[in-house]
């Protein structure tokens, strides 16, 4: 009896470690393309590749605050001394907290 169990508990862990095993590639045995499809694909590659190079340069820049900040001022800089208005007040908490 101890055996039977024993070997069953080895069936049992046989299963998980069998499902870790590399794949196999089944797909090794389809056929290659014929001179025609490569020849379709290479002039369907050359049209696609010829229709990138119809699309214009953008000429604008892509920042979408560049015309808010001035030139002036650098990007990075939030410095009391660039700015000329009061401090804004503090805010007051109204309401309640708890959920």
């Amino acid at each position: 009896m101890r055996i039977l169990s024993a070997a069953a508990v080895i069936a049992l862990l046989a299963g998980p470690a069998y499902a870790q095993l590399p794949n196999v590639n089944l797909l090794g045995d389809l056929p290659s393309k014929t001179p025609e499809e490569k020849e379709a694909d290479a002039v369907k590659d050359r049209a696609y590749k010829e229709s990138l190079r119809k699309i214009p340069d953008p000429k604008t820049s892509s920042d979408p605050w560049g015309n808010v900040r001035s030139a002036e001022t650098p990007r990075g800089s939030t410095g009391a001394s660039t700015r000329t208005a009061a401090p804004a007040k503090p805010r007051t908490k109204t309401g309640s907290t708890a959920n």
